[in-house]
């Protein structure tokens, strides 16, 4: 017997099998029958990583505010669509506007550093900003920006799904906390955000600015790790 007549018999002997199911089905009074799917589910990383991915598709061209006219790019985030701990800070730089990418100047190198000195990577964690666009000049974001773009950043904490948010810098940890502290009011501590924790750290721009901040930013860092290990 050639494979083709064995192929054909296969086939009918499924039919007749997927019939006599079907049938029986009915006769139990279901009036509808589902067939699970030959494909295994999508792991939890693809799921995120798509979600981001049409997020961003969605939003790419927004025209919100007036930075819109003024920006050469969108930077939406990037890093681990699984990650335990998100990094945010306030809005894009000159190198991140033109890059398209958060945290690529000579503050992103510092994080970058920084992490290595917790044993991450910059592929372990996700970095967003609470604005996507650029501010001219580098100035603080405006209130109204804020409250158009904050709603894109908890979309993306949502689908992250994060145990920890590390906020960089005092417009971010205010943004996030929604109150008027200093940074330093806010430091040492880990807030409660949405059934997360939530830790403010010093922007590392800042940083770079005055090198005496370095010590106490590695506290915090310290306190991020017990707070990643605890789980």
């Amino acid at each position: 017997m050639g494979s083709d007549s064995r192929d054909s018999q296969v086939d009918q002997e499924t039919l007749c099998l997927l019939q006599r199911y079907i049938t029986q089905q009915m006769e139990l009074g279901y009036k509808e029958v589902y067939f699970s799917s030959p494909f295994p589910p999508p792991k939890p990383e693809d799921s995120s990583r798509c979600r981001l991915e049409e997020f961003y598709e969605r939003i790419k061209d927004c025209q919100r505010c007036p930075l819109a006219k003024s920006r050469k790019n969108l930077v939406f985030g990037e890093g681990n669509p699984q990650a335990e701990i998100i990094f945010v800070g306030e809005a894009p730089g000159g190198d991140e506007d033109r890059l398209g990418r958060p945290f690529v100047g000579r503050a992103g190198q510092l994080l970058t550093k920084m992490l290595g000195a917790i044993d991450l990577t910059r592929e372990d964690i996700y970095i967003a900003n609470i604005l996507k666009c650029r501010p001219p000049g580098n100035r603080d974001p405006l209130p109204s920006e804020v409250a158009l773009c904050r709603p894109y950043l908890d979309q993306q904490i949502e689908i992250i799904d994060p145990l920890v948010i590390c906020a960089l810098g005092r417009i971010a940890a205010q943004t996030l906390l929604d109150t008027r502290r200093s940074l330093g009011e806010l430091r040492g501590f880990l807030h409660p955000f949405r059934s997360r924790r939530l830790l403010v750290t010093y922007h590392p721009a800042a940083l770079l600015r005055n090198p005496h901040l370095k010590r106490p930013a590695w506290e915090d860092l310290k306190l991020l790790c017990t707070q990643l290990e605890r789980g």
